[in-house]
């Protein structure tokens, strides 16, 4: 007879809320499944032939200082390296500003750690990422939802929100936001700053897309706007290898103390050879060359699913545009209900994220869908989603 420890769980533990998309994947990896579902980027995407270059220059630069313990901060050349990354994209931080972390989801659970007390508010757009809300959700908050538009977050809700209730902080996904795909227009950016420097709130502004860029002009992080009320929150594992798991953060002083002892007690530090690694990428020029070449791989999948979209979807659906990134966001009309989509899809071998699991009142987001093109080649694509478009007229919708 085994033993029963659920009596030994803490409070916190039992509020934890599984992965629902991580739970979807699994039936994803069933044979002959094509998944439009996960945001996972695409294997070719990964700089094999250059890793066997910078393995070399890692081991004869750095030798057993890479495979040695390390500053809990991060690794030093690697921080220096991201400064020079993320002034090129006019975010002023010098290494001593940056923390690394094992991955941007590791980030998010460390900030939800020092910053959360059960019953706090935090507010989200809607629909938000689901991995934020996972991570913020073990520490027992509440949430307030922001309204969205096709330009991000509305401000005069964010207003509102600030307004009526004590906000803890607010989570963003700025650029080609997920699940949507949206962007914050650099005129809301400026907007949105003057409302959060006016009523010294605190944002978590999550990067992970950015550089996945298709068209268009990119509009500047809202951190540079608002430095003192932002913690700006990145990775490399759309552009490098998620393997690696590398996130980082630039935090206003305090916020970053905090997570540094809070990160200190939890893993001491991150990866220092995945940190070498990452160094050698960024400075021996090999990431200008590879952000392209991702590009213009995920740009025509892209094309390809708009173009099917229009082609195969009733005239009362609706989806975003993204110029970049990884998701376009579906809507249906009033009444549909994605989910069973998905299932009736699933029977045909084409699997995605019914929307609703990504809002905080699941019946908020019945009618939407996510839907990711990286992993995907164009033929596959258009016959997904015509597939997906039967499903929809037979199911009704």
């Amino acid at each position: 007879m085994s033993n029963s420890f659920e009596h030994l769980l803490s409070k916190r533990a039992l509020g934890m809320r599984k992965n629902v998309i991580r739970e979807i994947l699994k039936v994803v990896s069933q044979p002959g499944m094509v998944s439009l579902a996960g945001g996972i980027p695409a294997p070719e995407t990964f700089p094999i032939e250059d890793l066997y270059r910078i393995n070399e220059t890692v081991l004869d630069r750095y030798g057993a200082a890479a495979l040695q313990y390390d500053l809990t901060e991060g690794f030093a050349p690697f921080r220096e390296a991201l400064a020079g990354y993320l002034a090129n994209k006019s975010i002023s931080a010098d290494a001593e500003s940056l923390l690394v972390f094992n991955g941007s989801q590791s980030v998010l659970d460390t900030l939800g750690k020092i910053l959360i007390t059960p019953g706090d508010i935090i507010a989200l757009e809607s629909p938000s990422y689901l991995g934020a809300i996972s991570a913020f959700s073990s520490y027992s908050p509440d949430y307030v939802s922001i309204e969205t538009d096709d330009d991000g977050i509305v401000p005069q809700s964010l207003e509102r929100a600030l307004d009526q209730q004590p906000v803890k902080f607010l989570y963003l996904v700025t650029t080609f936001q997920n699940p949507t795909g949206r962007t914050l227009s650099a005129e809301r950016r400026k907007e949105v700053a003057e409302i959060i420097k006016t009523r010294n709130a605190l944002v978590i502004e999550d990067d992970p897309y950015g550089d996945l860029r298709f068209r268009g002009q990119p509009a500047p992080a809202l951190q540079t706007f608002a430095p003192e009320n932002v913690v700006y929150v990145s990775t490399l594992s759309k552009i490098f290898a998620p393997g690696l798991r590398l996130g980082f953060c630039v935090a206003p002083p305090l916020i970053r103390e905090w997570l540094y002892r809070a990160k200190q007690g939890a893993d001491l530090h991150s990866n220092t050879y995945a940190q070498a690694l990452a160094t050698e990428y960024i400075c021996g020029g090999f990431i200008e060359r590879q952000v392209p070449k991702i590009i213009e791989l995920y740009r025509p999948r892209q094309e390809a699913m708009l173009a099917a979209l229009e082609s195969h979807l009733p005239r009362d659906y609706r989806w975003t545009k993204p110029e970049g990134g990884m998701f376009i966001w579906v809507e249906g009309p009033p009444g549909v209900d994605a989910e069973q989509i998905y299932w009736r899809a699933v029977e045909r071998k084409v699997a995605f994220v019914p929307g609703k699991y990504f809002y905080i009142e699941p019946d908020d987001g019945l009618p939407t869908m996510r839907l990711n093109f990286t992993r995907v080649d164009e033929a596959t694509i258009e016959a997904a989603i015509a597939t997906l478009g039967r499903v929809i007229r037979h199911n009704g919708g």
